[in-house]
């Protein structure tokens, strides 16, 4: 992978917090020409540094009102890849991730409404050949919300 200098962190510290900033305005930021953002960036996407662009939807306004962990054991944790190909089938479903500890997996997803919620997880979270037990823990509140730290205190 290439080297990410000062430059490319100081770029990404600014499009992280704003995605649709021109880049003339990254440009008299950095100090630099547009031209030269505009290559940063997509060498940064090209490597994959970059892995995406676009709006964030607000999940309540759209009428799923309850956010929702799921940790799930299963069998065996080889079955992974093939319990994830079913999951990727129940859309309310936004994150996976393998996990160490407790589950074998924990996921995010969105419910509309408790019944709902209880749909999800009894006819088609544990009906998952493998599943062998599912811990859900309902999100109250989502305080912080943010990418990585791009600059680090030395670096500003």
């Amino acid at each position: 992978m290439e080297k990410i200098d000062r430059l490319d962190r100081q770029i990404l510290d600014i499009i992280s917090q704003n995605a649709r900033i021109p880049f003339k305005d990254v440009a008299a930021e950095c100090g630099v020409s547009r031209a030269a953002i505009h290559q940063r960036v997509q060498r940064l996407m090209d490597v994959g540094v970059v892995t995406g662009s676009g709006y964030q939807v607000n999940p309540k306004l759209l009428g799923f009102r309850t956010c929702t962990y799921v940790g799930i054991k299963l069998e065996k944790g080889s079955m992974y890849t093939r319990v994830v190909n079913e999951l990727k089938e129940i859309p309310e479903i936004v994150e996976c991730h393998f996990t160490t500890g407790a589950y074998t997996m924990l996921t995010k997803l969105y419910a509309t409404d408790n019944e709902h919620l209880m749909e999800l997880l009894n006819h088609r979270l544990q009906e998952i050949p493998g599943v062998i037990a599912t811990e859900t823990l309902i999100s109250l509140e989502q305080s912080i919300k943010r990418e990585i730290p791009i600059l680090r205190k030395s670096e500003e």
